[in-house]
């Protein structure tokens, strides 16, 4: 194997453990929210990081195995999680104040795609095909999406939490 294939391989390692942790964290952030609008939202995330799970164990299979990319393994067509959509329902502001979990889940999140991203664009930078490229540029646009969604949410949320739960230091 070459140190290109073994470098991309590795590359690929570490991206599905991210993808295969970001879908057990918002596994159970879906079981633990007291939202239902939060909960579908953390669902739809789950089986997003599940889809790209799969999609990158597959590539790295025929990596590791022929040296080369898995042929016809695209992602699907996904519904883009847009960062104007709420994630949660209007009635968490009713109880913001208690709204500790759903905060500090969006917290956590937001870092995760964050990293999922920074991964992304640094294994297409050290992409030396155009096929390897792109297929990590497409990452990073999924990833992007999830994190601006989710930063968006958190910053509407932010300030009434800080309020409400008494952090305000004045």
């Amino acid at each position: 194997m070459s140190e290109a294939i073994k470098e991309m391989a590795d590359g690929l390692r570490k991206a599905m453990l991210a993808e295969r942790t970001g879908y057990e964290f918002y596994k159970m952030a879906a079981r633990n929210t007291q939202d239902a609008d939060g909960k579908a939202t953390f669902e739809h995330l789950a089986a997003e990081e599940q889809e790209h799970f799969e999609f990158l164990r597959k590539h790295y299979a025929s990596l590791t195995e022929k040296g080369e990319w898995a042929t016809g393994v695209k992602l699907g067509a996904h519904k883009p999680t847009t960062a104007e959509a709420p994630i949660f329902s209007a009635q968490l502001h009713a109880r913001i104040k208690a709204a500790h979990f759903e905060m500090s889940a969006l917290a956590v999140a937001v870092q995760l795609e964050l990293n999922g991203i920074n991964h992304y664009k640094m294994m297409a930078e050290k992409a030396s095909s155009p096929d390897a490229k792109k297929f990590f540029q497409e990452l990073v646009v999924w990833e992007t999406g999830h994190y601006d969604a989710l930063i968006k949410q958190q910053q509407l949320l932010q300030e009434d939490y800080w309020n409400a739960a008494g952090f305000e230091p004045f």
